[in-house]
């Protein structure tokens, strides 16, 4: 009789937590950039539309609501 056996890749000793912790340093979220809007100065994520001044590439996307 014939036994067919799989063998498995298994770790020789247990990852402490320090170690794992140690190789997980570089997972970090980075900050959201932002750029300058060229008509009102106010700070923008890049490709989006300003909310303060609906414009986007220099084009008016959004109508500003007029002063009453």
């Amino acid at each position: 009789m014939k036994l067919e056996l799989q063998l498995f890749a298994v770790p020789f000793r247990k990852v402490s937590k320090t170690r794992g912790r140690k190789r997980r340093t570089h997972y970090k979220i980075s900050e959201n950039a932002t750029v300058t809007c060229p008509k009102c100065g106010s700070a923008v994520r890049g490709h989006r539309v300003c909310p303060s001044c609906g414009t986007y590439k220099g084009k008016e996307v959004i109508k500003e609501k007029e002063a009453e």
